[in-house]
Parts: C-alpha cells; structure tokens; sequence
C-alpha cells in the first residue's frame, strides 16, 4: 500500500480507509490481531481486512462498511486535524494553478496536517520531491511518521524550522512554491531564492484580503509577474425527482358538434429530474495568490 501506487489486497501495516457512511470516514492502521470498533461493531484486523481486495464490503455484527484504498482525497476527510486543512475544491485549483506533473520539486510551508502535502506527492511521483517546512515541532514530527507509514518519505523532507527566517533549506531547485503561513510576505524572499533561475510558479493562501496586500506588495518588490487573487466557492446542487402534471386543454375544437359523453377528467403526469439549490452551502475559506517568477 502506498499513496503514489495501487495495491490489490490489504496486508499486515497497510493504512486503509473504512468507509462506514458518507459523512463518516477513518483511517485505519491494519496490524495483526488487532481490533477496531465503530458503530457497526467490531472489526478483526486478522479475519476481517488482512487479505481482503481493497473495495470489499465487509460485514460486522450491526452493519456493514467498505474498506477502501487510501488516496489524497480520501485522507483529506479523514485525517486526523492538527491544524485547519485545505480542501479538495481548493487543492484541485493549486495543483493546476502551480503546473504540477511527474518529476516537479515543490516547496511548501507549512506543513500543517499534511492534507495538501499528500495530492502534490501524488502529482510529483514517481521522481519530484517535496520539501516541506513545519514551524512546529511535534507537527513536524507527526507529519514525517505519517510520511513514512504511508510509504511516500522518499518523495519528500520534512524540516522543522522558521521559513520566514531560515528559508526552505534549498537554493535554485523548485518548480512551485506554496506557502500557508501568517505572513507569507516575510517568506517571498526565501521563496525566490529557493525557486529555479529559469523561473517557476508561486501560490499563497491567506484568509484575509489583509494579509492578500501585503503579499501582493512584496511579490511585487521581488519582480514577481502575472500576480492574480482568486476565491473558490464550491456549490453542490440537489438533485431529485418531481412529478409533474399533464395540462388539460379541453376537447378538441376540429371534432364534430355531435353530442359525445363527457370524458373523464385527465389527472396524467410526468416525472423527470430537477436539481435544486442548497440551503446553506460553505462560504469563504481563502484567498489564493499567485504568482509567477520570471526568467534570469
């Protein structure tokens, strides 16, 4: 089992994802004789995953669940939260935006909960890198364990330092550079200079339109081009069924004037599909600053 790779059949140390309902998903570290417990009952490592294809729908004593194998989008929903994460919606539009593809090396910071980390591994593999920097200790060391169990530290390191003052640890290697801290403005620089001569790609994601500016300004002062802020809002719409009635026009007018029995009132209809809009949908989670770093 592995992130970047597709693997048939669950075996002893894989992490696979139980998918008990659509609101309720978790990861579940597979180990020998060890047990589970959820809210269909218990789930036996040995009998009930270990050997199982990955897709199974295994029974337990109050229900049933998927065992599924684990992707970005899935360890999105399901990570444990050490920070607040990005998102599919938003994480889809920075892959493209950043001209992710197999071999590129990014820079990110920080680290967080490792959300983003997991889908830019999977765009970079099997020969990009990943160096990722983490302000935090414990963060940083939870996150390269994590690494490590989903086998995907070859594609990455983990450091644990102040990017506003120490950089990213490399000079002249990144394609992209993604920052998520509380003042990116202060780590441009350091993004520049760990960014290829020939140029590369920048992304900043910032809650505030404060904190856009500043960013703004400094992308600026550092020769950056093509600088654009853009705010994505996902709207998923309802769909259903609804059950339309047939108008009723009268007789035909063409027909003869000879008395004829009243016909019985039409009540026909027809079903068809409709969506509707939802009545509360996720509002602003961020800006995404962009940026470009010209060629020298």
């Amino acid at each position: 089992m592995s992130f970047v790779e597709y693997s048939d059949f669950i075996q002893d140390g894989d992490v696979a994802i139980i998918y008990l309902s659509h609101n309720n998903v978790m990861p579940v570290k597979v180990e020998q004789g060890a047990q589970t417990q959820t809210r269909y009952g218990v789930i036996r490592h040995s009998t009930d995953l270990i050997g199982q294809r990955y897709g199974s729908k295994v029974t337990c004593s109050k229900g049933w669940f998927h065992v599924l194998h684990p992707t970005p989008e899935l360890w999105t929903v399901a990570l444990p939260h050490r920070t607040q994460i990005l998102y599919t919606t938003d994480i889809a539009f920075i892959t493209m935006m950043l001209e992710l593809k197999p071999g590129s090396i990014v820079c990110e910071s920080g680290t967080g909960s490792g959300s983003l980390s997991h889908a830019i591994l999977r765009t970079i593999a099997p020969t990009g890198h990943l160096h990722t920097v983490e302000f935090h200790q414990q963060r940083a060391e939870k996150v390269a364990e994590e690494f490590k169990e989903h086998r995907v530290d070859h594609l990455v390191t983990v450091r644990n330092q102040d990017v506003c003052k120490d950089g990213f640890g490399v000079t002249g290697v990144a394609d992209a550079v993604f920052l998520d801290i509380p003042s990116p403005w202060d780590a441009v620089g350091h993004a520049k200079v760990a960014m290829k001569k020939h140029g590369g790609r920048l992304c900043s994601f910032s809650p505030c339109i404060e904190q856009v500016q500043k960013t703004c300004e400094a992308l600026q002062d550092r020769g950056f081009e093509d600088i654009s802020t853009t705010e994505v809002l996902l709207r998923e719409y309802d769909v259903r069924t609804v059950s339309l009635p047939l108008p009723d026009f009268g007789p035909d007018p063409e027909t003869t004037e000879e008395a004829t029995p009243a016909a019985p009132p039409n009540h026909a209809s027809i079903s068809l599909k409709t969506t509707t809009l939802p009545r509360e949908m996720p509002g602003h989670t961020g800006y995404l600053t962009f940026a470009t770093k010209p060629r020298t």
